[in-house]
C-alpha cells in the first residue's frame, strides 16, 4: 500500500537517544544509525520516484521539556510537512537515577504544547509511544512512572488527530518470540534489530 509521504515533502524526526542514535552535529543532514536512518533508507527503495527530505534533530537525554524548549529552532524553523516524535523514557528515567522526577501531568503539559505549536504550522503528526523492556530486572519498577505517560502520549494522540505507532506493545510482543536483551540491550535503547523493528511500525503506520 502506497505511503501517505508525497515527492517533495519533508520529514523530521524528534526525541531523545532512542532518535539521535549517534547522529553528527556537523552534518545536519546525518540521520544517525537508527530507526530514522533505516526509516529513511527504506522510504526511498520503496518510492524511488519520491524525493523526500528526512532530518533527524534528536538529542540524547532530552526530555519532552527540552522539546518544548527547542521546538522552533529545531522544528517549526525547518518547515516539515511531518513531524514525527518520540519522547518520553527520559521523564520516567530521571526519577530513577538522579531523582529527578517529571509528573505525568507535567510531561503531558511539555507535549501538548509541543504538538499544539506543530499542529499550527500545519505539519502531520506522528507519535511514536515510549517503550520499556525489563532488562535489567529493575526496569519493572519503572513501569509505575511510565505507564501513566504512555497513556497520555495516547490521549494526546488521539486529542490532535496524530498517527500513533503504538511500540510499547510491540516490544513485549517481540520479547515472547525472543529475549528482550535482543530488541533492547539495557530496556530502553534498540540494538539494530529493535530500530529496525521500529521503522518498520512507522512505515506500515503511514501507508494509506
Amino acid at each position: 500500500m502506497p505511503s501517505q509521504i508525497q515527492h517533495g515533502q519533508t520529514v523530521l524526526f524528534q526525541g531523545d537517544s532512542i532518535t539521535d542514535a549517534g547522529r553528527s552535529r556537523e552534518n545536519l543532514n546525518d540521520l544517525g544509525f537508527g530507526y530514522a536512518a533505516l526509516t529513511a533508507a527504506w522510504f526511498a527503495a520503496s518510492y524511488p520516484a519520491r524525493t523526500v527530505r528526512f532530518f533527524n534533530r534528536g538529542i540524547s537525554g532530552n526530555r519532552a521539556a527540552d522539546l518544548r524548549g527547542r521546538w522552533q529552532a529545531d522544528c517549526l524553523d525547518l518547515k516539515p510537512d511531518w513531524v514525527s516524535i518520540l519522547i518520553g523514557i527520559n521523564d520516567t528515567w530521571r526519577r530513577y537515577d538522579r531523582n529527578d522526577p517529571t509528573p505525568a501531568e507535567t510531561y503531558r503539559e511539555n507535549f501538548r504544547a509541543i504538538l499544539e505549536r506543530t499542529a499550527k504550522s500545519g505539519a502531520r503528526l506522528i507519535v511514536l509511544e515510549p517503550f520499556l523492556l525489563p532488562v535489567p530486572e529493575d526496569r519493572k519498577a519503572w513501569r509505575v512512572d511510565l505507564d501513566p505517560k504512555i497513556a497520555a502520549a495516547r490521549e494526546l494522540a488521539r486529542e490532535f488527530k496524530a498517527i500513533y505507532v503504538a511500540l510499547d506493545g510491540l516490544f513485549a510482543e517481540a520479547a515472547a518470540q525472543r529475549d528482550p536483551a535482543f530488541w533492547l540491550p539495557d530496556g530502553v535503547h534498540p540494538s539494530l534489530a529493535g530500530h529496525a523493528l521500529i521503522a518498520r511500525a512507522w512505515l506500515r503506520a503511514l501507508e494509506v
